[in-house]
């Protein structure tokens, strides 16, 4: 365990490495803990050899290791208080009931992406475990549709249809045909539902019925094979300045890619988790936060991705607000 003094001087470090991103003398500590320079560079010295500091070769300052990020994470941290413009905002975007989940989430993380410039990122489960709910199209054009899709875990996929010599009224009664016939069926049994139970009597009711047959058949089999992966601000990271090497950026973004990596971090029961450089699997100069959402139809894991000198105590606090208030809903 490190002494009062020493647990002082690593907080002061980190806090303005995390905000100057230079190196920190023995001066600024100085000032702040009254002591005198010879003892700030023992206490700086000893934290050095501890583990917790790194010395830089373009100055005689020193930079929080990744132990020591995790020893000020584990002992040090304290919570953070939300500035009331912060909370309001995301309170607006919770306490508007016409949101779906999906659309709750992704405007929430919208806000914290701008709050904290980081990378933010939905890991829901796959969309094979919703079932449909509703089917609505929005014309766009003589030739260009929307279709909706509504599931019955509040997830809202929009896909951009394209039919020629289809009139509305077709279109029309194609919905509704998918409607009344396979809502409440399983995303991924959808398509089978279509070939052999939409196909067979959709030319009773469409005359131009093998154009919008296949136009269906192509929006659920996307939505079938999309991952529930969504990222915002997703280049975000590229705003930190450990993060101006373009070899490195393209290894991160390769792996941000992988659709297993952030699931197949391991997570034990802590409310949340935060993993710390080469803990996070991505980057020695990354820090991934995540936590578990559940809602009464829904459940999946929110994530912060981030730089190492991660302002924790404030992400922690917006990530805590944003799970607290998806569990109410």
């Amino acid at each position: 365990m490190l002494t009062t003094r020493q647990e002082k001087v690593l907080e002061i470090i980190i806090r303005e490495y995390v905000k100057n991103v230079t190196p920190v003398g023995s001066k600024l500590i100085c000032d702040e803990l009254n002591c005198s320079s010879a003892t700030v560079r023992n206490e700086m010295a000893a934290l050095e050899n501890a583990g917790f500091l790194e010395k830089t070769h373009i100055s005689s300052g020193r930079v929080p290791s990744e132990e020591g990020y995790r020893y000020y994470v584990d002992n040090l941290m304290k919570p953070r208080e939300m500035t009331g413009e912060d909370m309001l905002k995301l309170q607006t975007i919770f306490n508007n009931n016409k949101l779906a989940l999906n659309e709750v989430l992704k405007k929430s993380l919208e806000i914290i992406s701008e709050i904290t410039d980081y990378t933010s990122v939905v890991l829901g489960n796959s969309v094979t475990d919703n079932k449909l709910q509703k089917v609505e199209v929005l014309p766009i054009s003589e030739t260009k549709l929307i279709a909706i899709i509504i599931t019955d875990k509040g997830h809202v996929e929009h896909k951009e249809m394209k039919v020629e010599g289809v009139s509305l009224d077709e279109i029309t009664k194609t919905v509704e045909l998918i409607n009344k016939l396979i809502i409440g069926t399983p995303i991924h049994e959808i398509k089978e539902k279509l070939e052999f139970e939409i196909k067979p009597i959709i030319n009773q009711y469409v005359s131009q019925h093998e154009a919008l047959y296949n136009a269906f058949y192509d929006v659920f089999n996307d939505f079938a094979m999309k991952s529930d992966k969504t990222f915002v601000g997703r280049t975000k990271i590229l705003n930190q300045p450990e993060f101006n090497n373009v070899e490195k950026i393209k290894k991160i973004f390769n792996k941000l890619d992988d659709e297993n990596l952030l699931q197949s971090i391991e997570e034990d029961d802590k409310d949340i988790n935060i993993y710390i450089g080469n803990e996070s699997n991505l980057d020695e100069d990354v820090t991934i936060i995540k936590t578990k959402y559940k809602t009464d139809n829904d459940e999946g894991t929110i994530a912060i991705i981030g730089p190492k000198r991660m302002e924790y105590s404030k992400v922690v606090t917006l990530l805590g607000y944003i799970k607290d208030n998806l569990n109410k809903k």
